[in-house]
């Protein structure tokens, strides 16, 4: 994941998401589809990866949990409860390496039961990130079926 304000570039699981600020372009090399929605700002309790870092700076009530030794580091959970009662969060908790204290994971838990965790693998800040990188080049995906979503 490369992130810069609130652009970003994600690859999971061999889908690759690109946000501009302004459209989401998802990318599925296994079905050869380009699906293009624009941002969904309605549900501002989604945790996109652009606000993973600071996210839990409003709207939440949060408390110390447990440590967890996570590959030989020390991992000091926070966990986090929105206000809002109505949201389909349920919980979040939030990592942060004791040692350097960067966020190392954030698990998401739904009101219905689905879990997605994030997990940061190396954290570099102030790297040189081409113009590009957040710009979606049909050209590369010719053979691709673009599916545009309003």
């Amino acid at each position: 994941m490369v992130i810069e304000g609130e652009k970003y570039v994600l690859n999971i699981l061999g889908v690759t998401r690109i946000f501009d600020g302004k459209t989401m372009y998802t990318i599925n090399p296994e079905d050869e589809e380009v699906t293009i929605s624009s941002d969904n700002t309605e549900d501002e309790n989604t945790i996109t990866p652009s606000k993973m870092l600071s996210f839990y700076e409003e709207g939440y009530t949060y408390a110390m949990d447990i440590v967890q030794d996570v590959k030989g580091r020390k991992i000091q959970y926070v966990k986090l409860n929105p206000i809002d009662t109505n949201s389909e969060i349920k919980q979040v908790l939030l990592g942060i390496d004791a040692t350097t204290k960067h966020i190392y994971n954030l698990i998401e838990i739904g009101k219905n039961g689905t879990r997605t965790t994030l997990t940061v693998n190396s954290f570099k800040t102030n790297e040189p990130i081409s113009k590009s990188l957040f710009k979606f080049d049909k050209n590369k995906y010719k053979d691709y079926y673009i599916n545009k979503l309003d």
